[in-house]
């Protein structure tokens, strides 16, 4: 209780910098596709709504939960997309979703097996709307905050509808990017066949206002609001504090003595069966990977102060960034610019799943609820 006490202290400034900005992430593009999704709401059959599968409950999409009594209800299939990037034991959020009524599914944009179940649930669901009739066309609206994989969603699942309908021609694209607000504007891709379902593509659309203070630290670490509105010092202080507290630091120390034989051992994949040169500066190299993973192992294990203490988890941090300059062979010539290449190269391998699997938002009365 005390380490996650003085852990709120990072998250509180980190989210007083978030508010500091007062919405600046909301401007015309996004007002423009607020009022085009509200538009087509009450046109198609169903709408498909894709979260973070680490931040499950912070990444709702608000529009759809602040619509007036006086607005259609809408057919709603919840996927919880980069389920790879999620803690594996926190599998509850889908049960805990369906028992209130949402049909869910947690999706890896990535892979084929899983964009396939995705897309069964899809056709089940406009089959179900469609009472049964398969010879008829449905429609789709894929919404969401910026960032959480949409388009890399409707790009997987085009491709494997097409193959599937054998249809010939040129492959349209949704625009991916690892930076939030790439997509502009609403576009139609074909899904699938018998029956005709298309998908409806829009950009990302992330309140001005959150519903509490926990949101806006959150959504930066996962990235859903640009770096470059924030300070990536502050961001990856954040981050830190949330590896130290948990347990996945102190397990790599068994697996760099013990030669990798760790349950995270997967998280740093085997690039090629071939020797490949080693360059220092890439950071997301294996042999960089462990050696941050490494120190942070090391400066935990070493560390004598006490984590529930705010100031000693601060001091711990900065111990860390000192580390870390090392790990990632960073030599620039302030302390500052030095601080800012660890957080960006950190950052950069938490959202790709490289430090470990993290699920931020918990569902801490399911487990009573069932039993009960």
């Amino acid at each position: 209780m005390a380490r996650a006490a003085a852990a709120e202290a990072f998250s509180r400034r980190l989210g007083a910098a978030v508010r500091g900005l007062s919405g600046a992430w909301y401007n015309r593009h996004m007002a423009a596709a607020d009022r085009a999704i509200r538009a087509r709401l009450p046109l198609v059959d169903l709408v498909l709504e894709v979260r973070d599968a680490r931040v499950p409950a912070t990444s709702a999409f608000e529009l759809l939960h602040r619509r007036s009594p006086e607005e259609p209800d809408v057919r709603l299939l919840v996927a919880l997309n980069k389920a790879d990037l999620a803690d594996k034991s926190e599998t509850e959020w889908v049960a805990f979703m369906k028992q209130r009524g949402c049909s869910c599914i947690a999706v890896n944009s990535h892979s084929r097996g899983s964009i396939n179940e995705l897309l069964n649930a899809v056709r089940g669901r406009i089959r179900e709307i469609k009472l049964g009739v398969s010879d008829c066309t449905g429609t789709v609206l894929l919404v969401g905050i910026p960032n959480v994989g949409k388009s890399a969603i409707i790009n997987a699942m085009h491709q494997i509808g097409r193959i599937g309908a054998a249809e010939k021609g040129k492959l349209k694209h949704a625009t991916v990017s690892s930076h939030p607000g790439e997509t502009r504007d609403i576009s139609g891709y074909k899904v699938a066949s018998h029956p005709n379902i298309y998908v409806l593509d829009t950009p990302g659309v992330l309140s001005p206002i959150f519903a509490n203070d926990e949101s806006g630290p959150r959504l930066v670490l996962t990235g859903a609001i640009k770096d470059s509105l924030v300070e990536e010092y502050e961001i990856a202080q954040f981050l830190l504090t949330v590896l130290n507290l948990r347990t996945e630091c102190r397990e790599w120390e068994n697996l760099n003595l013990d030669g990798d034989k760790s349950s995270f051992a997967d998280a740093i994949p085997t690039r090629s069966c071939h020797t490949k040169r080693q360059y220092s500066s890439d950071h997301t190299q294996d042999f960089i990977v462990r050696a941050v993973r490494q120190a942070l192992s090391e400066t935990i294990a070493s560390f004598q102060g006490d984590l529930g203490n705010e100031n000693d988890l601060r001091r711990l941090v900065e111990i860390q960034f000192t580390h870390l300059q090392n790990a990632f062979r960073i030599s620039a010539e302030t302390i500052e610019d030095r601080n800012k290449c660890v957080a960006v190269k950190l950052l950069n391998l938490y959202r790709t799943g490289r430090l470990g699997h993290y699920t931020l938002d918990h569902v801490p009365d399911f487990r009573q609820e069932v039993a009960a």
